[in-house]
């Protein structure tokens, strides 16, 4: 991989053959594991300007209509979060010179507060290319990392490291984007109206539009491309940066059934499935058809593998010739862009079935003679970051031309939620297909929960911390630790696709140590404290979300510690805490943080209702820092290896906590719409 420095340029043809699309992440560490930004692209002509608003795409305009840009989204990292965009450069308008990639953080945050932020650029198969480091941004609020750029019929990248410091908007409208500043019937923190749109203000619907409208909850989507692939562009339609406001799909009207033992007629029946091979041909039959039909869902996971925007054909049960016997793999996805296929392979398992390595390997050099471009499994596990799943030996020459990618059922129902319940799909029937799939996918019988199981070392090593005899360096521990890391994983996926915010596990590199040291440590302390923990970051809330599952004691506390407002006397902080939590459970736990080591006032919220001044330190000048709200939860009480009880008693623990406590706290300040800046600005 090249390592760039700030000014330098490279040619993407001369470091990969399979530039047609490449995938842009930008990446840093935060050291208290609060820290965030959003990336950003822009896209300008030979003038160093937007052709209109629609080229400025961010968290409220995240995909281009003809599949040139995609931001991907977030993914937790081993040193902290990764924010990915895809590119087809293929479908890059003619007019079109440059693409300029950025972040911005908001408010008050400054990217000196953030540490390792990097640029990296992966090809088609997903091998990286490049990497840039950025190490002098420090009192500014925006970034502009890198930039892809054409020279003479050439693809080029070049590493930037420019900062801002008014921002997102003074990025922005440097290159010529019109920002939305009317704040009127928003208050004061700029956020649209429940009644107006947001982000991108909608244009007229047009009669194709009309003719299938839309879910309630769904948006209508934007008009298409026109020939060149520019998008069209209107003088009402201006970009707000404030975040796009999301709203839970509303209750459904009552049923006309006669009385509960009516059950609904389904699209994807599950009644019949009396196999693991019935599943799995049902389940791989079932997404892979759902993709094909909705546009923006088959997109949606295919993009982050180097597939381009284009038709999208499906086929499942595909006879391929290796060797003397042919080979059947569960499925392939085509997509035909410009007369050039990208071809992906698809092996699936459900009901916790694990996937076959000499299986996977044979599909692989299938796809290398036969020129496709990727390998797709898909399973009820769930990929540890930065470490396959299956542990496959590929010839290295034949490496670069295939790309071996795994998918959760977790993950894929994550993006269906994503799409059906906030972002949005083209028209009803397209969300009524992901409706039907969510439901077969959560379906008991489906066999695609997600993950299940904790593995052959969870009751070991259960055993060995209640008799005291699991040691440091055990190897079962470590297996544990892993599990428990992609239990949270998909605890994350499952809360996110939910509520359509950001929830990612906390992966800050502390001491710089690499994740196999990290892991390490965890398991050393699994053996000394017999408790597993994480914690979570929900956009939204005031605070990180711990969770802890005390194997000796068999309970899971979960915690969240908000700070003190910076205004105001402590009597009234307590008073306002305790009045938020009114719909509260009352065993929930409150604990006053007090500066220095001495410890706070403690209690039930049951016992400080009628008393919230009871929350206040006793000891003259004690200072309060903030405080810690926890629930505590038994375990399941089964010790089979699957442990499905432990893994539903932790799913249960964290969406209790958020459902009925962090939901009621004062969210974290929302960004501001910023003001308005003449287009030629600079």
């Amino acid at each position: 991989m090249q390592e760039m420095m700030k000014g330098s340029n490279v040619t993407l043809s001369a470091l990969s053959e399979d530039v047609g699309s490449v995938i842009v992440s930008l990446g840093w560490v935060s050291p208290s594991g609060e820290g965030d930004a959003d990336v950003s692209v822009l896209l300008v002509g030979d003038d160093g300007k937007v052709r209109g608003d629609l080229d400025f795409y961010f968290y409220n305009n995240p995909v281009a209509a003809d599949g040139s840009v995609q931001l991907l989204g977030k993914t937790p990292t081993e040193a902290g979060d990764e924010d990915r965009i895809g590119f087809d450069l293929t479908a890059v308008p003619q007019d079109v010179e440059r693409m300029i990639v950025a972040a911005s953080r908001y408010r008050d945050a400054r990217f000196g507060e953030l540490e390792n932020l990097t640029v990296t650029l992966a090809d088609a198969v997903g091998d990286p290319l490049l990497r840039f480091t950025i190490r002098d941004a420090d009192a500014v609020s925006a970034v502009i990392f890198g930039e892809l750029y054409r020279r003479a019929g050439e693809w080029k990248f070049r590493a930037v490291g420019q900062g801002y410091a008014d921002g997102l908007a003074g990025l922005a409208s440097d290159f010529g984007v019109d920002i939305d500043d009317d704040a009127e019937g928003q208050g004061d923190l700029g956020v649209p109206a429940d009644d107006e749109p947001s982000g991108l203000d909608e244009p007229a619907p047009s009669v194709e539009q009309d003719a299938a409208p839309n879910l309630d909850g769904v948006p209508a989507p934007r008009p298409p491309a026109d020939d060149t692939g520019a998008q069209p562009q209107s003088a009402a339609v201006r970009p707000r940066t404030a975040k796009k406001k999301v709203t839970l799909p509303k209750a459904a009207g009552k049923s006309l059934a006669e009385n509960e033992s009516w059950r609904s007629a389904r699209l994807f029946p599950v009644s019949a499935l009396k196999s693991d091979r019935d599943r799995e041909t049902r389940a791989t039959s079932v997404l892979l058809s759902v993709m094909a039909q909705v546009p923006e869902f088959g997109r949606r996971l295919t993009a982050g593998f180097g597939a381009p925007a284009g038709r999208m054909e499906t086929f499942t049960e595909v006879s391929l010739r290796h060797g003397d016997t042919p080979r059947r793999p569960d499925g392939v996805v085509r997509v035909e862009r410009a007369g050039k296929l990208w071809t992906a392979l698809v092996e699936t398992k459900t009901n916790g079935n694990s996937l076959k390595s000499d299986q996977v390997q044979a599909y692989m050099d299938i796809a290398a003679r036969r020129g496709y471009e990727a390998v797709i499994t898909l399973s009820n596990d769930v990929a540890l970051e930065g470490s396959p799943l299956v542990d496959v030996k590929v010839d290295g020459r034949r490496k670069h031309k295939v790309a071996l990618r795994h998918l959760s059922w977790a993950e894929v129902a994550h993006q269906a939620q994503l799409l059906l319940r906030h972002e949005g799909v083209g028209n009803k029937a397209h969300a009524w297909l992901l409706q039907e799939l969510l439901h077969y996918l959560q379906h008991e019988n489906s066999g695609c929960h997600g993950f299940q199981n904790m593995g052959s070392s969870w009751v070991p090593v259960r055993n060995g911390i209640d008799d005291e005899t699991l040691c440091p360096g055990d190897s079962r521990a470590l297996d544990v630790v892993e599990s428990w890391e992609r239990l949270i994983r998909q605890v994350c996926l499952g809360l996110g696709g939910e509520l359509g915010q950001k929830v990612l596990p906390v992966r800050a590199a502390r001491g710089g140590r690499d994740p196999r040291e990290r892991r390490a440590l965890l398991a050393d302390q699994l053996c000394a404290q017999g408790r597993l923990q994480a914690e979570l970051r929900i956009e939204g809330t005031p605070g990180v979300l711990a969770v802890v599952a005390d194997l000796r004691t068999g309970r899971i506390r979960t915690a969240m510690e908000i700070p003190a407002p910076e205004q105001g006397y402590p009597l009234s902080w307590a008073k306002r805490l305790v009045r938020s939590l009114a719909e509260a459970p009352a065993d929930l736990h409150i604990e006053t943080l007090v500066e220095g080591d001495t410890a706070g006032p403690r209690g039930t919220l049951e016992r400080l209702r009628p008393e919230p001044a009871d929350l206040l330190p006793k000891t003259d000048g004690a200072r309060i820092t903030g405080f810690r709200l926890s629930l505590l939860k038994g375990m399941g009480s089964g010790r089979g290896s699957a442990e499905t009880g432990f893994i539903r008693s932790v799913d249960d623990a964290v969406q209790r906590f958020y459902g009925t406590v962090a939901v009621h706290l004062d969210r974290a300040a929302p960004r501001r719409s910023p003001a308005r800046r003449p287009a030629s600005a600079g």
